[in-house]
């Protein structure tokens, strides 16, 4: 093995954390990927920053809190000036590309005041998140009375699936995410009661496996170094799976949900309207869940042989000696836990992902094979890869810290006291729900190993569970005054890390020490009565220095006095 040279950067959407055997789900067996975290190093506690497609991803790309970079929610765009991990990598040379999916949203009024032209060199790496597009693809081309969703959307695969005899105007949807019936009718995927049909697609032809090929043809062409950001767009719904996925798994492997009738009876006002949605009335019956969850395992299956196909591809060329690979997810999916589908709320199944590293060079062989138990956050990847291609941290402007030295053995834990995760409901149907002002349709999670506090604008309680205790996350102590101390403390937590310089991006913390002293070098002398009270090197520019008459005290004159 050698030093890693370039990176694989795989991301999955919505996969949970505790949807893989490696993390100890009992029926799903994903071998292939529980080979990457014997080689590398799985961790155990990493959590995303945002439980929402953009915002999360925009974090994990800027390597900054959605706080900094403001692209809240999907759709918001992310301001043109933010720095991205492909910024940061090209600097320090090497390139940065896109095979999948980002939810990138461009900043068009930025770039139109700036002069950037979409087709530009420049222009385009604004507009897709710093990365350099060998195919995007977000995988999502539903389409409404409004028209698609995502004009974009898709387009590259449904020529593919076309060309391939898959006939009709959006393949994605008739195909890959639809099943039949006897007579020809489209299921759609959108519909849950759909989701135990196989897709109507030959296996090979699907998503999965489609994305993994053009990762591999993204790599071939490559001498490097370089970072691919392999970016997966399943098991993100719809729900469904080709054969032989679709019948792998039934309703005997549904694990039990986790909920309880307190838990939706006396839940907080906020976390009652998150419950009280459609997705999460649909996943409190057990037959939508029964329905959903062995497609979900499916598609997760699916993806295990996947990387089983791109990880023998890696060693047989050679590009396992010298490739670190990261294998994560945005964020998780409810599934009827808490009493909610999909994702944006705190709990665990939403904002804890899977995180596996594997770094190919010798000084990583101590910890092959090991799980760290360490408060992660996905922005620790943008400066962990600036290391591996040989930079400096800018930490004036990446907000995580560098695995590298828990990946080769130096440390054990990170630098951080608490991990930090954020969701703005401000342009959701929820803040109707509460009659929330745009202002206070803001949520915040602070949380460490033993406690973990949500904190909701507009007046509200906090919410606090202990997860030591209550590792399902069941209980809210939010209103029980005998962990008045520990609320206040998670607040003092929450106000630190309010309080960082997060937008003095323009100036590292060097050259600031550097400024202290520059001042007086350049003539700027406040506070001095005497000449004699300053150092003579710092006033050469103002002694001895003679010049004529201009003002009327003295009156002008051709010179100075004699």
């Amino acid at each position: 093995m050698t030093k890693a040279k370039n990176i694989l950067f795989i991301m999955f959407d919505q996969l949970r954390w505790d949807y893989l055997s490696c993390y100890g789900h009992p029926h799903l067996q994903t071998p292939h990927i529980d080979r990457l975290a014997s080689k590398g190093v799985r961790f155990d506690r990493a959590y995303i920053q945002s439980p929402i497609c953009g915002s999360s991803r925009m974090s994990t790309y800027t390597g900054r809190y959605v706080h900094s970079h403001g692209a809240s929610w999907n759709n918001i765009p992310l301001k043109v000036g933010e720095r991205t991990m492909g910024d940061h990598l090209r600097d320090n040379g090497m390139g940065c590309w896109l095979v999948g999916k980002t939810h990138m949203k461009a900043d068009a009024e930025g770039m139109a005041r700036l002069g950037l032209e979409p087709d530009s060199i420049i222009g385009a790496r604004v507009a897709e998140c710093g990365f350099d597009v060998f195919e995007r693809d977000d995988g999502m081309r539903p389409e409404g009375p409004d028209g698609f969703y995502d004009n974009g959307g898709a387009l590259k695969y449904n020529e593919y699936l076309r060309e391939k005899g898959y006939d009709s105007d959006n393949p994605w949807h008739d195909f890959a995410n639809s099943g039949l019936d006897d007579e020809g009718n489209v299921l759609s995927g959108w519909f849950l009661k759909y989701s135990n049909q196989p897709a109507n697609i030959e296996e090979d032809d699907s998503e999965t496996p489609y994305l993994t090929r053009r990762g591999m043809d993204f790599m071939a062409r490559q001498d490097g170094p370089w970072c691919c950001h392999l970016s997966y767009i399943k098991p993100h719904w719809p729900y469904i799976v080709p054969e032989p996925y679709a019948s792998i798994y039934g309703p005997e492997h549904v694990l039990p949900v986790v909920r309880s009738d307190a838990e939706r009876d006396q839940a907080h006002p906020v976390l009652k309207a998150f419950m009280d949605t459609k997705v999460g009335k649909a996943f409190s019956e057990q037959h939508v869940r029964d329905a959903v969850i062995p497609a979900y395992m499916g598609l997760i299956k699916q993806i295990d042989d996947q990387m089983g196909v791109l990880f023998n591809w890696l060693e047989d060329t050679g590009r396992m000696d010298d490739t670190m690979i990261v294998l994560t997810s945005d964020h998780g999916d409810f599934l009827g836990d808490h009493w909610m589908g999909e994702k944006t709320f705190f709990q665990d199944a939403a904002t804890r992902v899977p995180l596996i590293i594997y770094d190919p060079s010798p000084e990583a062989d101590a910890t092959r094979g090991t799980v760290c138990d360490a408060l992660v956050e996905s922005i620790d990847l943008a400066p962990t890869f600036v290391e591996v291609a040989g930079g400096k941290v800018p930490g004036h402007i990446l907000e995580g810290e560098s695995l590298l030295p828990i990946l080769h053995g130096a440390r054990q834990d990170t630098l951080r006291d608490f991990v930090i995760c954020e969701y703005d409901y401000s342009g959701s149907p929820i803040a109707t729900k509460l009659n929330a002002d745009v202002r206070d349709a803001v949520t915040f999670m602070i949380a460490n190993k033993k406690w973990k506090m949500i904190h909701c604008e507009g007046g509200f309680r906090p919410i606090l569970f202990d997860l030591e205790n209550d590792p399902q996350e069941l209980v809210d102590l939010g209103d029980s005054n005998a962990h008045s101390t520990v609320i206040s403390k998670m607040y003092d937590h929450l106000f630190t890390w309010t309080r960082r310089a997060a937008q003095r991006t323009t100036r590292s913390e060097e050259q600031l020490l550097e400024m202290r002293s520059k001042s007086g070098g350049r003539g700027v002398m406040i506070g001095i009565y005497d000449e004699n009270d300053a150092p003579l090197e710092l006033t050469p520019k103002y002694r001895d220095r003679v010049a004529p008459h201009h003002s009327k005290r003295h009156g002008k004159t051709a010179g100075p006095k004699t």
